[in-house]
């Protein structure tokens, strides 16, 4: 007998991405985070965006992949305390609308990070005039 206990469910941690509001919470507590670090003087946009996604992508892999067991008393016979997060989240079923939604959000997050810091070719700075004469009189100097 749980004394004590007001959820219904066995194990709270496998239903708790379902529950309602907790995408939009999800993304607002995203949104906040960028706000925050926006208020970070000297930072500019771009390295902003990098800190965003780094901090969401490391604080989502300690609390989904690493972190084992669950932070409440629960009546399954300790069933639970060897499993992860996302192994015991929608009780273990593959490809539900939580586990998608927590797969796709790092990757749209990957994808507005590199779209905002434009990533600078490497080849551009080679082929530009100044390095072609540098590079034509240093093998010039060479050949004697």
């Amino acid at each position: 007998m749980n004394v004590g206990t007001a959820h219904s469910e066995v194990n709270p941690n496998t239903r708790v991405m379902n529950s309602r509001g907790m995408w939009l919470s999800y993304i607002l507590g995203i949104g906040l985070l960028h706000v925050i670090l926006l208020s970070i003087p000297f930072a500019s946009v771009p390295v902003v965006w990098t800190l965003t996604n780094l901090i969401h992508n490391l604080c989502m892999y300690l609390l989904l992949h690493t972190v084992k067991g669950t932070p409440f008393e629960t009546p399954d016979q300790g069933k639970a305390r060897l499993l992860t997060h996302w192994e015991q989240m929608d009780y273990g079923v593959q490809f539900t609308a939580s586990r998608k939604f927590l797969t796709i959000t790092p990757i749209v997050l990957v994808h507005i990070c590199s779209a905002i810091t434009r990533p600078v070719l490497v080849f551009e700075e080679e082929s530009s005039p100044k390095r072609r004469r540098r590079v034509d009189a240093s093998m010039d100097a060479v050949r004697g």
